[in-house]
């Protein structure tokens, strides 16, 4: 007699064997790509992922291109374009476009027809990011820089806000070119460690002034701008605002934020910015610098600025949290730029608030 074999389904053959790995790792694979617009696409492959973007950690937002509201084209992130605020007074229009439209056609899991995210002229920027729950890491950048300066000018700023300027260093050259053969010696015999007196009759410390100025006006409208995010995101432990031309950084780590809850801010009465409050400067200066990979910049200075209400700029404690920040404000050739010039001779400055 022969044994009857019966044949059984296998339920395995059916099962999307992606549904088995468990929400926290597809999570952590979320974290990984960052990137708001692709989070998005992400959005659209399943309800299950639908469900799981909301919840990511890492938010990495990039700007492309200004969409301004008047109908100015990109004309306004031209570098000698005469209204350098033009980025700052369209970001609003700018965000909407170039966020929201990977999530455009992505439905509500709670039910309805409804969008999860509506119509992209209706919309903030930090709405666009109010559908992520549990940010912890923001990262923004835009386009291109917001001081406009002239072919061969090196401009470059790094700001910590909390509810106001806590620190800013500010990096600047009037021309970054490649290292002459003969050029160490000939700035050897120029260089004593003292700023020249040409460079207060030529313009150079004015130069120097006005790249202060236009540094802190666009750090403290950065600044501004980042108020409705920071408080739908009681969650965020790190904010970076930065531009793809590497010009400055704005950032804010967990004291920073927690400040800036827990205290008012004081806002320009001129425009949309955060008040930049009266300050010390440290200004210190090299009639030429030469960087790793033989590169030079002429006229390098290095700014540094701490507010009056922070205590006195020449006690131990603020000077080692100074020469902390100014050594790892910037990267590659012009952080060891900022390590020389901190070694040079000081000049002390004050500043009004504005």
């Amino acid at each position: 007699m022969q044994n009857k074999t019966r044949i059984h389904a296998d339920p395995s053959v059916d099962q999307d064997q992606f549904d088995r790995i468990p929400d926290s790792l597809v999570l952590l694979i979320l974290n990984k790509i960052a990137d708001v617009r692709s989070l998005g696409r992400c959005s659209a492959v399943s309800k299950r992922f639908n469900s799981l973007v909301p919840g990511v950690h890492d938010v990495y937002v990039k700007i492309d291109r200004v969409v301004t509201v008047d109908g100015d084209s990109d004309d306004a992130l031209d570098p000698s374009s005469p209204r350098p605020r033009n980025l700052f007074s369209h970001f609003l229009k700018l965000m909407m476009f170039t966020l929201l439209k990977p999530f455009h056609h992505l439905r509500n899991t709670n039910g309805g027809n409804k969008p999860l995210f509506p119509q992209l002229s209706h919309h903030s920027p930090a709405q666009v990011l109010k559908n992520f729950t549990h940010i912890r890491n923001l990262r923004i950048e835009l386009p291109a820089g917001d001081v406009g300066t002239e072919e061969g000018v090196l401009l470059r700023w790094r700001a910590e806000f909390g509810s106001t300027l806590q620190n800013c260093m500010i990096l600047g050259g009037t021309r970054v070119d490649r290292k002459p053969a003969s050029a160490e010696q000939e700035t050897a015999l120029e260089d004593n460690g003292s700023i020249p007196e040409s460079f207060y009759t030529n313009g150079g410390l004015k130069l120097r002034v006005v790249w202060t100025i236009c540094s802190l006006i666009a750090a403290s409208t950065r600044h501004y701008l980042l108020r409705p995010i920071i408080k739908d995101h009681p969650t965020l432990k790190s904010l970076v605002l930065t531009d793809a031309d590497g010009q400055g950084t704005l950032s804010m780590g967990v004291k920073q934020l927690k400040e800036f809850r827990e205290k008012p801010l004081a806002a320009s009465a001129s425009s949309n910015r955060t008040q930049v409050p009266a300050s010390n400067m440290k200004l210190r200066y090299a009639p030429y610098l030469e960087l790793p990979g033989g590169m030079g910049l002429q006229g390098a200075t290095l700014v540094t600025i701490k507010p009056t209400s922070e205590g006195s700029c020449g006690s131990s404690s603020r000077r080692k949290e100074t020469d902390a920040f100014g050594c790892g404000a910037f990267d590659g050739p012009f952080k060891a730029a900022a390590k020389a010039l901190m070694k040079r001779r000081t000049y002390l400055l004050e500043m009004n608030g504005f």
